[in-house]
């Protein structure tokens, strides 16, 4: 589903990602770690073609990011949940929701309201609909920015460390909806995380990130019991402490 070839990119001289190769299959749940500006948030934006590579590729489903194209392939098959919630604060959370699909997906606006209750009822806010996201708790406004990425029905699912932003109290809740998620086979999802444990329970593989390079991945068994790398190991021991 997200093929990624000979990825480089720099922010002038400095240099974020390295060289990166990696494939995530249709339906597998990947989630990458690493240490704060170890790169992982620039390679899942230039996955959602919100950076352009300096060198390399991004190809979804066989079909490859560039200038002209970004646009519509990362519409037709992905859509993100960020750090922040980003939700619209003048409009209701039941109109934040139906936007993309009436704007960018022309549904109807009947269409789109089923579709928005359809995902409501999964995060457990139905009877948030009317409400305005200032009126809401940080873990609510996640759930609903998840709902939002959910009604266009994409078959790609980024987050880039969607309980960052969270107080500890409110991260669970977060997590518990992306858990609910990974069950579902038709979904790819790529997670930027610290949560560990959540790692541990629904990643497929996980991908260790470190200066710019992929220094490991396994399968979250092998990745968190026998930890291949000195540099995985040392990382593993102050997160894990």
């Amino acid at each position: 589903m997200i093929a990624i070839k000979d990825l480089c990119k720099s922010f002038g001289a400095f240099e974020v990602l390295k060289n990166i190769n990696l494939h995530v299959a249709e339906g597998e749940k990947l989630t990458i770690i690493g240490p704060s500006g170890s790169g992982k948030s620039t390679l899942i934006r230039c996955v959602n073609g919100l950076e352009s590579p300096t060198e390399g590729s991004v190809i979804i489903n066989g079909e490859q990011l560039n200038s002209n194209s970004r646009t519509y392939i990362v519409r037709k098959y992905c859509a993100m949940v960020f750090q922040q919630f980003n939700l619209y604060p003048h409009m209701t959370v039941l109109q934040n929701i139906t936007l993309a699909p009436i704007k960018l997906q022309k549904k109807s606006k009947r269409e789109a309201v089923e579709i928005a209750y359809e995902y409501l009822d999964l995060v457990g806010l139905r009877d948030k609909a009317q409400a305005y996201p200032a009126t809401l708790s940080g873990g609510q406004q996640q759930r609903i920015a998840i709902a939002r990425a959910l009604a266009t029905r994409q078959k790609i699912l980024l987050f880039d460390e969607p309980t960052s932003a969270l107080d500890p109290e409110m991260v669970q809740e977060v997590l518990d909806v992306m858990i609910r998620l990974s069950q579902q086979d038709s979904i790819t999802m790529v997670v930027v995380t610290h949560e560990m444990g959540f790692a541990r329970q629904v990643a497929d593989r996980v991908i260790f990130l470190d200066n710019g390079v992929i220094v490991e991945e396994a399968a979250p068994e092998e990745f968190f019991e026998h930890p291949k790398n000195e540099r995985t190991v040392t990382f593993l021991s102050k997160i894990l402490r």
